[in-house]
């Protein structure tokens, strides 16, 4: 029986990994729907009250003269009140302590404006852009399975502390949201280091959509959490946020290694297989200082900090603002919105996934460079979801026309993998995780201007014309970093990469970047001995 590759098993725990990731952000997305005090409607349990009410007021009207059978049926429809009233209760373990701390608090939900809640949607990304270069520069130095690691975990042993920070203020809710971000700022250019080191070139678009895992973790946890919050209470959201991230660092820390040879169960094949491909982009790892005005001045790395700002504003308005969106606009309830919400982003994973190894045939079999394949990739997820946005702004009164053009929108931002993500990779893997932060670092800008903006847009205005200028903004965003990056990017290893031109020559530089077969299988030969020709006969097998 063959045993699992490494690699493989890799692919899982990032997938899950970045699908925890995301819950961290998302939660407050969904959450707030219930937690705000809404304008004209009862809360959840006040509105369940209100409706028992409702009944017994019919059967009072409907029995006359029988009082006798009223009397029954109208304590029978109480104590059901009561009892549900209880049971609430004892699945709001907050309220519970606050009651019994006889400390004042909101019970029926927060009377936060709209502004005051965009505050609070956007604070997760105040501080998370700062964190964005150190995560790629901590992983170089201490590890990805320490940094991203760690940067999960804390960010989800947080998520205990919401509900109580709610109740408390909502600045202080915005205070410990802003940490939050802080600390999982570091995660993904962490990973990117990863990758550099365990993923051979031709295999890094489908690797990267392991980084997707965030769109199944919203199109997971968004229904889960809309049924949790119908069944239970909103505050439950973020402890089973805590528990899922504690159980997943254990998994990580268990399985995980930041390189092929530290890896305990990893085959000597497999290892091989892995330095033979990656050639000499990390084997010259032991490099001089950070080349920062190369990397600072470089036209490939500013086209993808573009095509990821785009991306991601698009993104992260629609991932923020969806469930919104559906609840005040379409009057979706707590359970549908949360469907809604998820179903796009799970679109996203598997267009992504069907991209990728769509990308990487291309790559193998020399049909397309891999400049191109880049740009026809950032064409996708920039300019082709951006025209689907503004299909959205002008039809999306429409609640069917919605749900299409928001759930086609996302879905082919999956193409991103195999474009500015996996580019940053092959213009220099040496540098990645620093690459991803700079990008990281301004790409995220939008996950706090994009809420706001909508706050200010929808502020006592919550109607379809409002929601209209939110998308057309979305759009312009999208088309122009899209437009961008296919007129002005490159995807090939840069001189930076190394320190010495002496280090990396031109047919190492061809091996790397698979572009000639022809000159792999002379650079094999030269080398060919008894203890290379099972590694030829892997690499050949595997192409």
């Amino acid at each position: 029986m063959a045993s699992v590759e490494a690699r493989t098993v890799l692919w899982y725990l990032v997938f899950i990994g970045f699908a925890v990731n995301y819950m961290i952000r998302i939660n407050l997305n969904i959450t707030i729907v219930e937690m705000i005090a809404t304008k004209g409607k009862p809360p959840h349990s006040q509105q369940n009250m209100e409706e028992t009410t409702e009944s017994r007021v019919m059967i009072e009207g409907n029995v006359n003269d029988n009082t006798s059978g009223f009397t029954t049926l109208r304590h029978h429809n109480i104590s059901t009140h009561e009892h549900f009233n209880l049971h609430n209760e004892k699945y709001s373990l907050e309220k519970n302590f606050l009651n019994w701390s006889k400390i004042e608090y909101e019970p029926n939900g927060f009377e936060w404006n709209e502004y005051q809640q965009g505050l609070v949607l956007g604070s997760f990304f105040w501080a998370h852009w700062l964190t964005q270069i150190p995560g790629g520069i901590l992983a170089k130095t201490y590890g990805t399975k320490l940094v991203f690691g760690l940067s999960n975990a804390i960010g989800c042993w947080m998520c205990f502390l919401i509900p109580i920070a709610s109740y408390w203020n909502y600045k202080v809710l915005i205070w410990l949201r802003v940490i939050q971000g802080l600390i999982t700022g570091l995660s993904w250019p962490a990973m990117h280091v990863l990758t550099a080191q365990w993923i051979p070139p031709n295999e890094r678009s489908k690797f990267v959509t392991a980084y997707l895992g965030s769109s199944v973790g919203i199109a997971l946890f968004y229904p889960m959490f809309g049924y949790v919050m119908h069944w239970s209470s909103w505050e439950w959201v973020y402890h089973i946020c805590g528990i899922i991230g504690t159980v997943w660092w254990f998994g990580w820390l268990y399985f995980v290694y930041d390189t092929p040879h530290q890896h305990p169960r990893i085959s000597q094949s497999e290892v091989r297989y892995i330095e033979k491909s990656l050639g000499a982009s990390i084997q010259n790892a032991n490099h001089g200082p950070t080349p920062w005005r190369e990397i600072l001045t470089s036209c490939p790395v500013w086209m993808n900090v573009i095509a990821q700002w785009g991306g991601i504003w698009g993104l992260f308005t629609l991932m923020t603002q969806a469930p919104t969106y559906f609840r005040v606009v379409h009057n979706w309830n707590i359970r549908a919105t949360g469907i809604l919400s998820g179903l796009p982003h799970l679109m996203r994973m598997l267009f992504a996934l069907f991209f990728s190894m769509f990308a990487d045939f291309l790559l193998r079999t020399d049909k397309m460079s891999r400049t191109n394949l880049r740009k026809l990739a950032t064409f996708i997820c920039c300019v082709l979801k951006g025209l689907i946005v503004l299909a959205l702004a002008y039809y999306g009164h429409n609640s069917t026309a919605a749900i299409i053009f928001l759930t086609i929108a996302t879905m082919v931002h999956g193409a991103v993998s195999s474009g500015p993500l996996a580019s940053i990779v092959d213009i220099a893997p040496n540098y990645a995780g620093i690459v991803l932060g700079i990008s990281g670092m301004i790409g995220v800008l939008p996950g706090f201007i994009s809420p706001y903006i909508v706050g200010v847009l929808t502020l006592g205005n919550q109607s379809f014309e409002s929601w209209k200028n939110v998308f057309i903004i979305c759009a312009v965003m999208l088309i122009g970093s899209g437009v961008l990056y296919m007129l002005f990017a490159e995807s090939t290893l840069q001189k930076w990469n190394s320190n010495s031109s002496q280090d990396i020559n031109q047919k190492e530089m061809q091996l790397l970047e698979g572009v000639t077969f022809n000159v792999q299988e002379s650079e094999h030969k030269k080398l060919r001995s008894d203890d290379h020709e099972e590694i030829d006969q892997e690499i050949d097998e595997r192409r």
